[in-house]
């Protein structure tokens, strides 16, 4: 398969029909669609003049050719790849598959966005029974190059002729024991020498042919499994987990091969340019003596932290630091930069921004806006909105980790790769846990190390354990960038896969499979049993409260949120929201003491009765106002925030016991004949909620139409707010509540609830001694609602889009009953017979994602025609759409004033409406 006519690679690109090869001193840091990040690192740190190995990069393009060619390389691929190869002999000095002195290569996966560990490589590429006798003479080391030549085989029979690992692994175990090697740095050269063979074995048996001697051959079939690795499981799920396109394709790197496994002055590491788990501003990670790559990745064997590389290798340690502090001040972003010395010459192989825990991004973020690398802008977009969520998750409890270690239940330590506190089952296989997660449980997977072929069952775990690794290690990369807390490198339990359990060295304590296991990735110390939980404090995160006040110089949407309770609106305010988008009422009618008088009144048989109980509600309903009226006020100025009180909404009959459980109770009352009053009671019960029973409640009597027929419920509401509001209102706090009426469908509908309630909001306001501010609006939450906005808006204050029934009407499907029969089967596939992946419906959960094309453009239309309409109308969304990243983008891009989402979401909101700005302001210029 050898070049049959030498061409340079300018003939070679000529005579194609694209340019598919791109050596590295052809591209830049600015090419990373095209060469990925990998392949555009390399590139920028050999045009800056960086020790990086010769090579070259197959484009994104080449990839997605590919596959339209039916998994054939496009024309001139090979004859561009081959004119590249020449060139990198001429610059090493060697030549690919000479027996004398031969060039040796890598074959590295890249793609646009950053997937550690998610697609392959082949490393010695070019060995064989001959140039491996060159590999020999040319080092003066045959250990070193048997080593080499079995790790060739072990690697490239795994990733290209699909043999199992657990075979090789075997098989050096048995080295080992045979040679009373602890480590495989140990094994003899003879020995290894036969290993190689053994390994031709094992992949003879899983490949059906023998093993592919013929450098080229090799080199071709490599950069064919790299390019399937793209649409691997692992890769997809990957993908899928982090909204990565699938349309991308990777690139494919080819370099010369420098070793760290040549003795003690050589060695491999990977570090980055400070704490992606703290975001300290040190160099941080580990490096292995003696090794090659995959073993730091693999976690085969535990490394030394980078800054022991200081006194081991103190000039080669002075040239590194040097270099990372220059990587990252010209990329003005944290690096992960991959690295090999040999003997003693240390050689740049990737560098990339690295992935990191949100407490670095934010802290990150932050510091170099001090440094002045990047602008208040760009910190703002560096950190995602998944990251507040994880940075607000709850922590460990300091007096339940203090009692636990007490009980003797700290099990072991180790490596804090990712911080976060984590409580599960404890799963020690990839596929049980994949299962166990997407049913539901919190589970810890717990491995020796993982690989990549465990990814499907890191994306479900809620932690990740491993006996082996460091901070450079598959397990932590992975986690860090996934948002798990993870410990690594636990040298003090034994994982051991068949019995399924972990077994304490210091003490024998075993823990099996189910078992409870919590994990502290800040601390990397390990627990049996179940340890509290305690929320997080924003109010002691400093920089993640920088980084959100400058969001909030850029927003344009408000940012509201959803609060029932004062605890919920104070909550709100120390979030960062400044209104409530959705107070609602019926949650304050199923407080223990008010319930019975709420069902006394729905049961009353007589309206001066019915009248009543509601007169005994007012109190309640008005002091939960004036609390959540005091909550909601600027904690600078004091002023009142905009509350939006929504009116009853549900059926009564949700205030009832349900019509099966009285049915039950009714049937054994009448069995047993020993309380007829009670029987009595019941009965009347049972008939009354009979009664109200519909098909199809949703739809049903609730929302507006529930104040059409029984008004003096939104009477006693409305009163109930404006007394509050005019209490308050002597205080000093001066607010504007908004009276939302629920499910108007027809314009009638709110003309006539809004002429009962302004008559009572006159009699409130004579009765308080001058004018009550306040507002009505509506609800849109039907179709019909915001195809009418126009009418709509001529009778309303203000729009508040309840995206959560939008979305139910819109699709016309239950959420409760679709996401446990079919939606997320849509989402993520309907297996198809003779189809190698799932049909997907649904790119999104459009309960979670607002749906732009169907729901989004029913919002757009409302808010068009009911500003057309009503100049002054004020619109916002309050469903939980409210809290999503990409709901927000939408709802700044239609013009709406606030988004409300629940406390929680709300620095989360903050960010993402800032982000949204920001983009705008991008795509305006």
């Amino acid at each position: 398969m050898a070049q049959t006519q030498e061409m340079t690679l300018d003939e070679a690109v000529a005579q194609s029909p694209r340019k598919w090869v791109y050596l590295f001193a052809e591209g830049n840091a600015k090419m990373r669609d095209l060469l990925g990040g990998k392949g555009a690192g390399v590139a920028e740190m050999t045009n800056a003049g960086l020790p990086v190995p010769p090579g070259f990069t197959i484009t994104t393009e080449a990839c997605n050719e590919y596959y339209r060619e039916g998994k054939q390389f496009p024309a001139g691929l090979w004859d561009q790849a081959l004119a590249a190869l020449r060139v990198v002999e001429r610059d090493t000095g060697k030549t690919f598959g000479d027996r004398a002195n031969p060039l040796l290569v890598s074959v590295r996966s890249g793609a646009k966005f950053s997937m550690p560990g998610m697609m392959d490589t082949v490393l010695n590429l070019g060995l064989n029974d001959e140039t491996v006798q060159g590999l020999i003479a040319a080092g003066g080391d045959e250990r070193f190059a048997y080593d080499a030549y079995r790790r060739f085989v072990q690697m490239f029979s795994k990733i290209v002729l699909d043999a199992k690992p657990e075979a090789f692994e075997h098989t050096i175990e048995q080295y080992r024991e045979r040679t009373g090697a602890t480590t495989d740095a140990e094994i003899p050269a003879t020995d290894l020498k036969q290993m190689v063979e053994d390994f031709k074995t094992i992949a003879r048996q899983a490949s059906g042919r023998p093993f592919p001697e013929e450098p080229y051959e090799q080199l071709r079939l490599a950069i064919e499994a790299v390019f399937a690795s793209w649409n691997n499981k692992r890769a997809i799920d990957y993908r899928n987990f982090n909204k990565i396109p699938h349309d991308l394709g990777t690139a494919v790197n080819v370099q010369t091969m420098v070793f760290g496994n040549l003795g003690t002055t050589s060695a491999t590491g990977v570090a980055f340019t400070r704490d992606p788990s703290t975001g300290e501003d040190a160099l941080y990670g580990d490096y292995l003596v003696n090794a090659q790559g995959e073993d730091v990745v693999a976690g085969i064997r535990n490394t030394s932290p980078i800054a022991h590389m200081r006194q081991e290798m103190p000039a080669v340690y002075d040239q590194f630091k040097e270099i990372a502090e220059r990587l990252e001040k010209h990329y003005r972003d944290v690096q992960d930069l991959e690295f090999t010395i040999e003997r003693g010459r240390l050689y740049m192989l990737q560098t990339r921004s690295a992935k990191r825990t949100a407490a670095a991004a934010v802290k990150t973020a932050v510091d170099m806006v001090g440094e002045k690398l990047i602008t208040e802008d760009e910190a703002i977009q560096r950190v995602t909105p998944e990251q507040v969520v994880q940075l607000l998750l709850p922590r460990y409890d300091e007096a339940a980790i203090k009692q636990a270690r007490s009980e003797g239940r700290q099990l072991a330590k180790g490596v804090n790769a990712s911080p976060g506190a984590a409580v599960g089952k404890a799963i020690f296989d990839a596929d049980r846990a994949e299962a166990a997660g997407k049913a539901g449980e919190a589970i810890i997977l717990v491995r020796q190390e993982t690989s990549p072929d465990d990814v499907h069952g890191m994306l479900v775990a809620k932690g990740i354990l491993t006996s082996r690794g460091g901070t450079g290690s598959h397990a932590a990369v992975v986690a860090r960038g996934l948002g798990l807390p993870a410990v690594v490198g636990c040298e003090g339990i034994r994982v051991d896969y068949e019995r399924r359990e972990l077994t304490v060295t210091a003490t024998g304590t075993v823990l099996r499979e189910g078992e409870t296991l919590s994990i502290d990735g800040t601390t990397g110390e390990v627990y049996q049993g179940t340890i509290k939980t305690v929320e997080a404090s924003y109010e002691k995160e400093s920089d993640l409260r920088t980084l959100l006040g400058w969001a909030d110089q850029r927003r344009r949407l408000g940012v509201w949120a959803n609060a029932d309770y004062p605890r919920d609106a104070q909550r709100s305010v120390a979030f960062g929201a400044q209104g409530i988008g959705l107070c609602r009422t019926e949650h304050m009618f199923m407080e223990q003491e008010r319930l019975p008088i709420v069902q006394e009144m729905i049961l009353a048989a007589k309206p001066e009765e019915r009248q009543a109980a509601l007169d005994r509600l007012l109190p309640f309903q008005r002091a939960d106002f004036e609390g959540i009226f005091r909550a909601m006020r600027d904690p600078k100025t004091g002023a009142g925030y905009p509350v939006v009180i929504r009116l009853i909404d549900p059926p009564l009959h949700e205030f009832l016991p349900s019509y099966e459980e009285l049915l039950v109770e009714v049937t054994r009352l009448e069995t047993n004949g020993k309380d007829p009053k009670e029987l009595e009671r019941k009965r009347t019960l049972l008939n009354a909620v009979a009664g109200m029973r519909e098909m199809n409640p949703m739809l049903g009597l609730r929302g507006c139409r529930l104040g059409l027929l029984f008004p003096e419920i939104n009477v006693m509401q409305t009163r109930a707010i404006l007394e509050a509001a005019a209490v308050v209102a002597k205080e000093g706090i001066k607010l504007q509540p908004k009276i939302m009426i629920p499910l108007v469908g027809h314009v009638n509908e709110l003309r006539e609830v809004r002429r009962q309630l302004e008559a009572v909001a006159k009699e409130v306001a004579g009765e308080a001694g001058g004018d009550v501010d306040y507002k009505f609006g509506t609800m849109i939450e039907l179709p019909r609602a915001a195809l009418t906005a126009g009418q709509i808006a001529a009778v309303a204050d203000f729009f508040s889009f309840g995206t959560n029934d939008l979305t139910q009407t819109t699709f016309g499907m239950s959420r409760d009953d679709a996401e446990g029969k079919f939606l997320l089967k849509y989402v993520e596939g309907l297996p198809e017979p003779g189809m190698s992946e799932p049909v997907k419906i649904l790119k999104t959960n459009p309960f979670q994602t607002l749906d732009r094309e169907g729901v989004g453009r029913l919002i757009r239309i409302a808010v068009e025609e009911g500003r057309k309409a009503n100049a002054h109308l004020e619109v916002g969304i309050c469903g939980e759409h409210g809290g999503d990243p990409d709901s927000i983008a939408f709802c700044d891009e239609v013009g709406l004033d606030y988004v409300s989402c629940s406390p929680f979401r709300v620095p989360v909101a903050r960010l993402a409406a800032a982000q949204a700005a920001l983009a705008q302001t991008e795509r305006d210029k």
